[in-house]
């Protein structure tokens, strides 16, 4: 299968600009990044869309980027909201607590914490000044989001206590005293271990369901959060121009979710077992996506391009690494690192020159691994790449100015 949309969809996309060549040639090529900021937004404009924008029905916004420049997109308001919330009241080992009326709690980056506070601020007619108040925070009446700092760890030990406190407020709102637990994982990873650094880890309310979302999640970092969470602990995947595409069970197996969409998978290189995702999305009205690259990399449990075979979000095609043994994406290598070293909590490989590289790390204890330790996981990133690789435990490794983590940093 080619992916070419039906007569359908081409009915549904005809009088968009960005369509018309492939309309007129009766073939959609895969559509890159690079083409729908070319002319943006005049290369998605309609009537429709014109009056869409002018009556608040659409909205200009940014992706999320990590370490790439961001993409302008067109989407109706609360567009990603709708389908987490779709999500969660319909997963099956969570939707219990979307029925209770739970209040989700979102623990992630500053950049999603300050946009609320603009779209706060917009309603006002004002500008955001100040985020400290939790109602200037809030995104609805179901959500509120927490972190108030760039790097989370660097938070204080006052952040901390009115983080917890803020979570017992939405907690304690509820008849059940349950609620929602909605974070990005490495942030929640940071809030666990400096509260239990802290002593203040028993004024924790433990949550009734969490989700992890945002950002990919290393196997040592759910792994932390399983072990200190007393309830699922769901993954969602998806991005800000398409929404949810998969969520993970109980079990960590991935499940697609699929409405007005189909997807794709192409190997990235020939005979690679790393997939392309590519996706053709009518979920949003005013920017539909026909073959559109994501710019994900996934694995199937086959290596086959069937799209109901997922069992791995690997990283960004960007990053993957080149290297004698074939590209290596941030999951193969996450591999290697839970294999090896189960006690590593953030980690970065760093290109060195020379064909040497050298992965640093922290650890949820704070301890430096073992000599022997090291060695087998210089050993296991070795194998995997082909390059020579030193570790180097640090106490700190920043995040980026997008409030998530680079694992790769090539010399440049």
């Amino acid at each position: 299968m080619d992916g070419q949309p039906s007569s359908d969809i081409i009915d549904e996309i005809r009088d968009i600009p960005i369509y018309r060549k492939s309309i007129e040639q009766g073939f959609f090529p895969i559509l890159e990044k690079p083409e729908i900021a070319d002319g943006f937004p005049d290369n998605w404009m309609t009537p429709r869309l014109a009056k869409a924008l002018e009556e608040g029905e659409a909205e200009f916004v940014l992706s999320t980027g990590t370490n790439h420049a961001r993409m302008q997109i067109i989407r109706p308001p609360y567009f990603l909201l709708k389908t987490y919330y779709r999500l969660w009241s319909e997963h099956p080992d969570i939707a219990d607590t979307w029925e209770e009326g739970c209040r989700r709690v979102s623990i992630t980056t500053l950049l999603a914490t300050e946009h609320v506070a603009r779209v706060n601020a917009k309603k006002r007619g004002t500008v955001p000044e100040d985020v400290t108040a939790l109602d200037d925070r809030r995104l609805d009446e179901r959500t509120v989001y927490l972190n108030l700092r760039l790097d989370p760890e660097l938070w204080l030990r006052e952040d901390v206590e009115r983080m917890i406190a803020e979570i017992r407020t939405e907690q304690q709102a509820h008849p059940l005293g349950r609620y929602h637990l909605d974070c990005s994982g490495y942030h929640l990873a940071h809030l666990i271990r400096k509260a239990r650094e802290w002593g203040l880890w028993d004024t924790f309310p433990q949550p009734a369901s969490v989700i992890t979302a945002y950002e990919y999640t290393p196997a040592n970092v759910r792994a932390y959060l399983e072990d200190h969470m007393d309830c699922p602990v769901v993954d969602l995947f998806g991005s800000t121009e398409l929404g949810y595409l998969y969520y993970s069970d109980h079990t960590g197996r991935y499940h697609p979710h699929l409405d007005r969409m189909s997807l794709e998978l192409v190997p990235v290189a020939p005979g690679s077992h790393i997939h392309s995702l590519i996706v053709t999305s009518l979920r949003s009205p005013h920017m539909p996506l026909i073959r559109y690259r994501s710019g994900d990399c996934v694995r199937t449990i086959d290596g086959s391009t069937d799209p109901t075979k997922v069992t791995r979000f690997c990283g960004r095609e960007k990053e993957l690494l080149p290297t004698p043994n074939g590209l290596v994406s941030q999951g193969d290598l996450d591999d290697a690192v839970a294999t090896a070293a189960p006690e590593v909590f953030l980690y970065q490989l760093r290109d060195e020159g020379n064909g040497s590289f050298r992965l640093l790390y922290t650890t949820f204890d704070g301890v430096p691994l073992e000599p022997s330790e090291s060695a087998g996981l210089e050993k296991f990133i070795g194998e995997l790449t082909g390059f020579h690789c030193g570790t180097e435990h640090r106490t700190h490794i920043p995040i980026g100015i997008s409030g998530k983590y680079a694992w790769l940093k090539m010399d440049s």
